[in-house]
């Protein structure tokens, strides 16, 4: 009898270890350049944040970080943008979603007139990044 529940009790653990769930991420590795982090800073705030508060508010993603790190060699980055989406269905649309909120969205909010170029740099992005409970 110990050993029918002692094979139960293992056979639904697995079950529930390391299984993959549907969540997808996108992160994006930002560089800050020539020591603009106000003005980086700023615009993911005001434009980058507000989209996906917008987003999560009409159901097109499920979440978002802004992260903050120190740059090193190895890793030139200061800046991670997290967008989690709910399932392959959020992650799939979310090219025409954006494209609605950013039409809505009235434009740029800058600081100091200064563009995106002068201020920060893409590095690198993931994309499909699977999320394991």
């Amino acid at each position: 009898m110990r050993t029918l529940f002692l094979f139960i009790a293992l056979i639904i653990g697995s079950q529930t270890f390391g299984q993959i769930d549907d969540r997808i991420s996108t992160i994006e590795f930002v560089e800050v350049l020539n020591n603009n982090k106000k003005e980086a800073l700023y615009y993911f705030q005001n434009n980058w944040k507000v989209l996906r508060v917008k987003a999560m508010k009409k159901n097109y993603i499920h979440s978002y970080q802004l992260l903050e790190t120190q740059k090193s060699d190895e890793a030139p980055f200061q800046l991670m943008l997290v967008t989690t989406y709910l399932n392959k269905v959020q992650y799939d649309q979310r090219e025409d979603h954006f494209q609605e909120l950013i039409k809505e969205s009235g434009g740029l909010k800058l600081l100091n007139d200064k563009k995106p170029t002068e201020f920060r740099k893409s590095l690198f992005s993931k994309d499909m990044v699977r999320h394991w409970n």
